[in-house]
Protein backbone atom coordinates (compact mmCIF):
# COMPACT_ATOMS: atom_id res chain seq x y z
CA UNK A 1 0.00 0.00 0.00
CA UNK A 2 1.07 3.35 -0.71
CA UNK A 3 2.63 5.91 2.00
CA UNK A 4 0.87 8.43 -0.27
CA UNK A 5 -2.54 10.83 0.70
CA UNK A 6 -5.23 10.62 -0.93
CA UNK A 7 -6.64 13.83 -2.27
CA UNK A 8 -9.98 13.12 -1.28
CA UNK A 9 -10.04 14.47 2.11
CA UNK A 10 -8.00 15.81 5.02
CA UNK A 11 -5.77 12.90 6.40
CA UNK A 12 -2.69 13.11 7.49
CA UNK A 13 0.74 11.43 6.76
CA UNK A 14 2.68 10.88 9.43
CA UNK A 15 5.98 10.63 6.82
CA UNK A 16 5.62 13.91 5.66
CA UNK A 17 6.13 15.56 8.82
CA UNK A 18 9.05 18.37 8.72
CA UNK A 19 9.36 19.75 11.77
CA UNK A 20 8.09 19.65 15.19
CA UNK A 21 4.43 20.83 15.45
CA UNK A 22 3.63 20.45 11.70
CA UNK A 23 1.41 17.75 10.14
CA UNK A 24 1.67 17.54 6.57
CA UNK A 25 -1.94 17.74 4.88
CA UNK A 26 -2.72 16.27 1.38
CA UNK A 27 0.81 15.20 0.13
CA UNK A 28 2.23 18.57 1.23
CA UNK A 29 -0.09 20.74 -0.20
CA UNK A 30 -0.51 22.25 2.95
CA UNK A 31 1.46 22.12 6.27
CA UNK A 32 -0.76 22.80 9.17
CA UNK A 33 0.98 23.46 12.80
CA UNK A 34 -0.72 21.69 15.73
CA UNK A 35 -1.46 24.89 17.36
CA UNK A 36 -4.35 25.62 14.46
CA UNK A 37 -5.27 21.93 14.40
CA UNK A 38 -6.57 22.53 18.28
CA UNK A 39 -7.63 26.24 17.06
CA UNK A 40 -10.18 24.06 14.71
CA UNK A 41 -10.97 21.93 17.23
CA UNK A 42 -11.84 24.71 19.98
CA UNK A 43 -14.40 26.16 17.56
CA UNK A 44 -16.50 22.63 18.86
CA UNK A 45 -17.14 24.34 22.43
CA UNK A 46 -20.00 26.93 20.13
CA UNK A 47 -22.81 24.18 19.45
CA UNK A 48 -21.89 23.02 22.96
CA UNK A 49 -22.58 25.72 24.30
CA UNK A 50 -25.57 25.77 21.97
CA UNK A 51 -26.66 22.73 23.23
CA UNK A 52 -26.54 23.38 26.43
CA UNK A 53 -28.19 26.87 25.83
CA UNK A 54 -31.23 24.25 24.64
CA UNK A 55 -31.15 22.30 27.73
CA UNK A 56 -31.48 25.07 30.23
CA UNK A 57 -34.53 26.53 27.75
CA UNK A 58 -36.27 22.77 27.23
CA UNK A 59 -37.76 22.55 30.58
CA UNK A 60 -39.65 25.73 30.34
CA UNK A 61 -41.79 23.86 27.07
CA UNK A 62 -42.89 21.54 29.16
CA UNK A 63 -44.68 24.44 31.56
CA UNK A 64 -44.52 24.34 35.13
CA UNK A 65 -47.56 22.41 36.08
CA UNK A 66 -45.82 19.48 34.26
CA UNK A 67 -42.73 20.37 36.46
CA UNK A 68 -44.11 20.28 39.66
CA UNK A 69 -44.80 16.71 38.93
CA UNK A 70 -41.73 15.30 37.01
CA UNK A 71 -39.06 17.32 38.72
CA UNK A 72 -36.80 14.63 37.87
CA UNK A 73 -37.04 15.64 34.24
CA UNK A 74 -35.74 19.08 35.33
CA UNK A 75 -33.03 18.27 37.21
CA UNK A 76 -32.02 15.69 34.20
CA UNK A 77 -31.81 18.96 31.76
CA UNK A 78 -29.81 20.94 33.79
CA UNK A 79 -27.42 18.61 34.68
CA UNK A 80 -27.10 17.99 30.78
CA UNK A 81 -26.74 22.11 30.92
CA UNK A 82 -23.88 21.47 33.11
CA UNK A 83 -22.54 18.58 31.41
CA UNK A 84 -22.10 20.74 28.10
CA UNK A 85 -20.98 23.79 29.62
CA UNK A 86 -18.12 21.81 30.76
CA UNK A 87 -16.89 20.33 28.00
CA UNK A 88 -17.54 23.41 26.42
CA UNK A 89 -15.41 25.29 28.40
CA UNK A 90 -12.98 22.61 28.01
CA UNK A 91 -12.92 23.08 24.43
CA UNK A 92 -12.46 26.38 24.88
CA UNK A 93 -9.15 26.46 26.27
CA UNK A 94 -7.56 24.57 23.46
CA UNK A 95 -7.68 27.99 21.60
CA UNK A 96 -4.10 29.86 20.99
CA UNK A 97 -3.26 31.57 24.18
CA UNK A 98 -0.90 34.12 22.50
CA UNK A 99 -4.07 36.21 20.96
CA UNK A 100 -6.61 38.07 22.83
CA UNK A 101 -10.09 38.05 20.94
CA UNK A 102 -11.24 41.43 21.82
CA UNK A 103 -9.93 44.63 23.20
CA UNK A 104 -11.98 44.49 26.31
CA UNK A 105 -9.97 41.38 26.96
CA UNK A 106 -6.64 42.88 26.25
CA UNK A 107 -7.16 45.45 28.50
CA UNK A 108 -7.82 43.43 31.16
CA UNK A 109 -4.45 41.41 30.55
CA UNK A 110 -2.10 43.16 29.67
CA UNK A 111 -2.78 45.25 33.05
CA UNK A 112 -1.32 43.45 35.57
CA UNK A 113 -3.52 44.07 38.39
CA UNK A 114 -6.45 43.63 36.16
CA UNK A 115 -5.03 39.98 35.16
CA UNK A 116 -4.12 39.53 38.45
CA UNK A 117 -8.06 39.83 39.70
CA UNK A 118 -9.37 37.88 36.98
CA UNK A 119 -6.75 35.38 38.13
CA UNK A 120 -8.18 35.33 41.41
CA UNK A 121 -11.72 35.51 40.59
CA UNK A 122 -11.40 32.68 37.83
CA UNK A 123 -9.98 30.57 40.60
CA UNK A 124 -12.07 31.03 43.57
CA UNK A 125 -15.23 30.56 41.14
CA UNK A 126 -13.55 26.99 39.92
CA UNK A 127 -12.61 26.33 43.10
CA UNK A 128 -15.72 26.49 44.82
CA UNK A 129 -17.51 25.10 41.46
CA UNK A 130 -15.59 21.85 42.03
CA UNK A 131 -16.06 21.97 45.87
CA UNK A 132 -20.32 22.44 46.30
CA UNK A 133 -19.83 19.35 43.36
CA UNK A 134 -17.83 16.76 45.16
CA UNK A 135 -19.25 17.56 48.17
CA UNK A 136 -23.43 17.58 46.47
CA UNK A 137 -21.95 14.25 44.95
CA UNK A 138 -20.71 12.25 48.07
CA UNK A 139 -23.07 13.98 50.76
CA UNK A 140 -26.58 14.31 48.69
CA UNK A 141 -29.24 12.02 49.76
CA UNK A 142 -30.88 11.83 47.03
CA UNK A 143 -29.57 9.85 43.49
CA UNK A 144 -31.14 12.81 41.07
CA UNK A 145 -29.09 15.22 43.02
CA UNK A 146 -26.00 13.28 43.19
CA UNK A 147 -26.39 13.52 38.97
CA UNK A 148 -26.78 17.21 39.11
CA UNK A 149 -23.58 17.12 41.46
CA UNK A 150 -21.68 14.89 38.57
CA UNK A 151 -22.52 17.70 35.94
CA UNK A 152 -21.33 20.55 38.46
CA UNK A 153 -17.86 18.78 38.37
CA UNK A 154 -17.47 18.26 34.87
CA UNK A 155 -18.26 22.25 34.98
CA UNK A 156 -15.81 22.73 37.43
CA UNK A 157 -13.10 20.57 35.28
CA UNK A 158 -14.06 22.41 32.37
CA UNK A 159 -13.37 25.78 34.44
CA UNK A 160 -9.70 24.51 35.64
CA UNK A 161 -8.90 24.09 31.89
CA UNK A 162 -10.34 27.48 31.65
CA UNK A 163 -7.95 28.93 34.48
CA UNK A 164 -4.66 27.50 33.29
CA UNK A 165 -5.74 29.09 30.08
CA UNK A 166 -6.37 32.03 31.75
CA UNK A 167 -3.10 31.57 32.92
CA UNK A 168 -1.16 31.36 29.82
CA UNK A 169 -2.83 34.12 28.58
CA UNK A 170 -2.30 36.34 31.38
CA UNK A 171 1.30 35.91 30.69
CA UNK A 172 1.55 36.41 27.41
CA UNK A 173 0.12 39.83 27.58
CA UNK A 174 1.15 41.18 30.75
CA UNK A 175 3.12 44.69 29.88
CA UNK A 176 5.00 44.79 33.47
CA UNK A 177 6.01 42.22 36.13
CA UNK A 178 3.93 42.27 39.51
Amino acid sequence: MSKEVSRVGFLFNLNAFTSVGEIGVLNGIRKMKIRDFFQIISYLQYPLMLLALFYACKPYFYGFEYLKDHFDLLLMDYNNVLIFMGFGISLSTLQDTSKTQNNFSKRIWENPKKGRLAIILITCLTFTVLAFGVFGYFFSPSENLKELSFGIIVLGIGLVGFLKAAIEVFENHRRSTL
